[in-house]
């Protein structure tokens, strides 16, 4: 209720006794939708910091502010200089006038969708506006009601500029069931009440913190009357930090929510593939039947029909390749079966250590519940302890890179999505300690996992990187592939190379099941 109607017309008089004889000194921005205004009187300073963005609008007057020297654009030029007459409310409407000794004016228009500032150097000069896109702002100007209250069919329509908090008060006095002639009587109380309050109060209702006229909701503080500018004070602070924590813990809350949703769908991935190779005919047993039925497989034979001992001698076709020997078929079986042994225990663990991470992440959302309702501190201590970053996956918009984008853990993976998309990757936006992939031997992208400061790259997330590197290169359909990996610095291209080639001057190796982990089903 801080840029309501009732409250502006306590601010206004305030700010105009407070900016007698001060002039403005520095008029910018440094933020989006932020307009911060410097006043001085030659000897003390005064500031007004305006966030003017449609998601919600907040008027600050900070005892100090420290400009930063980047990413700080100055704004309003001819305001400057420009020394305070008056501070007026607009009457019925959300907007508080500045007039100048001069004749400027700067408006301030704090609507909740659509605020502006509106600059003119005297009357009937043209407008300056903040928001460029709000052309009609140009013609803003105060507007004086044509009807009276009695004339509404509805109390709460007379008065349009109650807002929402007043409407809440209202409704505690009865005035929803109350008859035409008592809600009638309640408004107009409760308009005596706002044009003539005793307090104000910073309230906590549905969930909000907000500065009411009116004792409304819970009320946490109460503050004197006689000092608006000081209620700001009090207010402001207090609502930006339940700002932050509030932003921040819905950022963390979806960090181990996606956490816990995508281990617990890899893990049943894994445990559906565990379960198929566990329950179909394995490469040893086949390689057995044709050793043992050597005698009767004829020389170029495309397939054979043996009895199955491992299945009541019960009959089965064995399809054979025409061109080699039943023997080299066999061989080719019998390694077929070692690697579908290694995948099966690489599945095992892997389902096991997927399934322990979605537990990890719904005991750590059990604890975030349990921490100290609206208090910033404790979240960020507790963020820090567990190495939850919810701003790591925002400092990195898929939408801006032109590689396949992964977020595990907090790290960052990149993929290549052909030969010239690989060169852009590795030559262009790796840094040299970032940590380089690729299926050994064959065609396929290059994987990047981008190094976190101070911070070693877990053995899960290499290891679902390397998976991307074997899935995306012709070694997808194979059981195992053999993934390189090394520090970027480790990599170069030499020249002449085609797009993609590159050497690498040291190298380990990781043994994987080809796969996309971060597929959901």
């Amino acid at each position: 209720m801080h840029t309501n109607h009732y409250f502006l017309r306590q601010l206004a008089p305030a700010l105009t006794q407070q900016l007698q004889g001060y002039r403005v000194a520095t008029c910018f921005s440094q933020e989006k939708d932020e307009l911060v205004i410097g006043l001085t009187n030659g000897h003390a300073e005064f500031w007004l910091k305006l966030t003017l963005a449609a998601a919600g609008t907040l008027i600050s007057v900070p005892e100090s502010f420290h400009r930063a020297r980047q990413n700080s654009v100055d704004l309003l030029p001819e305001l400057l200089g420009q020394e305070v007459a008056a501070v007026t409310a607009w009457p019925q409407d959300r907007v508080l006038q500045l007039t100048f000794r001069s004749g400027a004016t700067l408006v301030l228009k704090l609507y909740s969708t659509r605020p502006n500032a509106i600059f003119r150097t005297a009357p009937g000069a043209p407008a300056q506006l903040f928001h460029q896109r709000y052309l009609p702002d140009a013609e803003l100007a105060p507007t004086t009601p044509t009807t009276t209250p009695e004339q509404f069919a509805s109390p709460l329509k007379a008065y349009p500029s109650l807002g929402d908090l007043p409407v809440s008060y209202l409704r505690t006095q009865g005035y929803d069931t109350a008859p035409l002639e008592r809600k009638q009587q309640l408004v107009r109380q409760v308009v005596r009440e706002l044009e003539q309050p005793v307090a104000f109060y910073i309230v906590r209702l549905a969930g909000r913190t907000r500065l009411s006229l009116l004792p409304v909701g819970e009320v946490e503080l109460t503050l004197p009357i006689a000092d608006p500018i000081g209620a700001l004070r009090s207010f402001g602070p207090l609502l930006l930090n339940r700002r932050a924590y509030e932003a921040e813990l819905h950022q963390v809350r979806q960090l181990l929510e996606k956490r816990a949703e995508e281990a617990a769908t890899a893990a049943q991935h894994v445990r559906r593939r565990l379960h198929a190779l566990e329950h179909t005919v394995g490469y040893r047993q086949t390689a057995d039947l044709i050793m043992a039925h050597l005698s009767q497989i004829p020389a170029g034979a495309a397939q054979v029909e043996v009895l199955d001992f491992y299945q009541n001698d019960q009959p089965r076709l064995i399809k054979l390749k025409p061109t080699e020997t039943p023997q080299r078929t066999a061989q080719n079986l019998y390694r077929k079966a070692k690697n579908q042994q290694r995948e099966t225990q690489e599945l095992s663990a892997r389902a096991e250590r997927r399934e322990t991470e979605a537990l990890t992440a719904m005991e750590r959302l059990e604890e975030l519940a349990a921490l100290p309702s609206g208090e910033l501190r404790p979240l960020r201590q507790w963020r820090k302890q567990h190495a939850l970053d919810p701003t790591s996956a925002a400092k990195a918009n898929p939408q801006e890179l032109p590689f396949k984008v992964f977020e595990d853990s907090g790290f960052t993976i990149l993929v290549g999505r052909n030969a010239e998309n690989n060169d852009l990757l590795t030559q262009r936006y790796a840094h040299k300690d970032d940590l380089w992939l690729h299926a050994k031997d064959v065609t396929g992208s290059h994987v990047v996992i981008r190094q976190r400061a101070g911070q070693t790259i877990p053995a899960p997330v290499l290891e679902r990187a390397a998976q991307l590197a074997a899935w995306y290169s012709r070694r997808q359909n194979d059981s195992l592939c053999p993934v390189t990996y090394t520090p970027k610095k480790f990599v170069r291209k030499p020249r002449g190379a085609k797009p993609g080639q590159v050497l690498v001057e040291r190298e380990k190796v990781v043994l994987v099941v080809p796969a996309n982990p971060f597929e959901r089903e």
